[in-house]
């Protein structure tokens, strides 16, 4: 089935350009995009009915990557807070913009939470990516390779 994704790369491109507003906006920074689409993996449901087919973002693999976007955040906020940080302190401004801006892990909320507002936006980015296709009218070409 790689072959169907081989097809796309190029629109993938001008989608991923499209879809960067969406991402900034979102409560991930760039690098943890680039991971959560790392283990996202695009997927035709219904391929076998051109009425009904749908692009679909399957999300399966985020649960594992969970400790890595940890890890991509705690660096972005010991970048954000610069040298000799004191990560055990108990608030103040830093603390409150790194929570305003994304960076602080404690205020990103459980998992969970993380791993259906990761779902959420790849599936905003699949559906994104089915109608930029529709509309170059490569939709059912692509529906078809899927199929083989």
């Amino acid at each position: 089935m790689t072959d169907w994704t081989d097809s796309i790369v190029g629109d993938r491109m001008t989608v991923d350009r499209e879809f960067t507003d969406r991402v900034e906006n979102s409560e991930f920074t760039s690098q943890e995009w680039g991971l959560i689409m790392t283990a996202t993996e695009l997927d035709i449901e219904n391929a076998e009915d051109p009425e009904n087919a749908r692009m679909i973002a399957n999300t399966e693999k985020l649960p594992q990557i969970m400790p890595e976007l940890e890890n991509v955040r705690s660096q972005m906020g010991s970048m954000a807070g610069g040298p000799g940080e004191d990560d055990s302190s108990g608030g103040g401004l830093l603390d409150s913009l790194k929570g305003a801006i994304g960076l602080d892990a404690g205020s990103s909320g459980s998992d969970q939470e993380r791993i259906e507002a990761a779902e959420r936006l790849t599936q905003a980015y699949a559906d994104e990516l089915q109608r930029h296709l529709e509309s170059r009218d490569k939709w059912e070409q692509v529906r078809i390779a899927y199929l083989e």
